[in-house]
């Protein structure tokens, strides 16, 4: 398979997004935010659609709304009894843009599709670029915001006396939350953005309590599901997205229940 272009294309890709995706996804599901990783694709979704309407670039769209609805969550809800309204906030006006730009949106019917379920066939080398430049972003951001990050996450009282504010790590993490999640879209779409951001990071918190191993571990079998699920669906001629969240839940679910025994 690795005759043709697009695939190629397509595994790296994939790498860039689980590498990312493994390492965010750690905290996402450490600090309890998984819905607002999900809100968050679907705050994507309106900015790619609006993007393609004026003419510019769907990802460029996709970036920009979905940091700017990651900045607005962390502004409204630091906390865990205030996040839940800022996430559905953020997501319902964001929704009802979506929905304005879908009314225009007919016409381009497989560029809606392709953002909704994820389209890593298509991805092109100045695609591969940009998302390697917002992946080391990303890696870059949580890099530097991780201890106090780890910190606010575990201890946010003892944390907020200390010094570290609570309201600026929300902020900060979501803005790099909102920068992984407009990657994974790229490749398994705003349905089923859960796959790479939630799953392997799910599975290893399953499998052990230590951070170093479980971040490493999230980004294994991140790696891992993701090219698998290029493999089969080359194989099969099923849909990447399709393997890819089918890998991730059989997964998680064979570590529960070995956990469980």
């Amino acid at each position: 398979m690795f005759a043709y272009d697009f695939m190629i294309h397509a595994c790296i890709a994939a790498g860039i997004v689980a590498v990312v995706s493994g390492c965010v996804g750690y905290f996402l599901v450490l600090r309890g935010q998984t819905f607002a990783g999900h809100a968050l694709a679907h705050v994507g979704f309106t900015g790619a659609t609006g993007a393609v309407l004026i003419g510019a670039p769907p990802l460029a769209g996709l970036v920009l709304v979905t940091v700017a609805g990651g900045v607005g969550i962390g502004l409204l809800g630091d906390r865990l009894q205030g996040r839940d309204v800022a996430i559905g906030l953020v997501l319902s006006a964001a929704l009802g843009l979506g929905l304005l730009f879908l009314h225009f949106f007919t016409a381009y019917a497989s560029q809606a599709t392709a953002l909704l379920f994820g389209n890593v066939l298509a991805v092109d080398v100045d695609t591969l670029w940009a998302m390697l430049g917002l992946g080391l972003l990303s890696l870059a951001g949580l890099g530097i915001i991780a201890r106090p990050l780890l910190f606010a996450s575990l201890q946010p009282d003892l944390a907020e006396a200390k010094g570290v504010s609570i309201r600026l790590m929300s902020v900060l993490f979501l803005a790099i939350v909102a920068l992984a999640t407009a990657e994974c879209t790229q490749i398994v779409g705003v349905l089923l953005v859960f796959t790479l951001m939630v799953g392997p990071a799910a599975t290893a918190q399953r499998l052990t309590t230590r951070l170093g191993a479980g971040v490493l571990l999230s980004v294994t079998l991140a790696l891992a599901q993701a090219w698998l699920g290029l493999v089969l669906a080359y194989y099969t001629d099923w849909p990447t997205s399709f393997w890819i969240a089918a890998l991730s839940g059989g997964t998680y679910l064979l570590a529960s229940l070995t956990r469980s025994t």
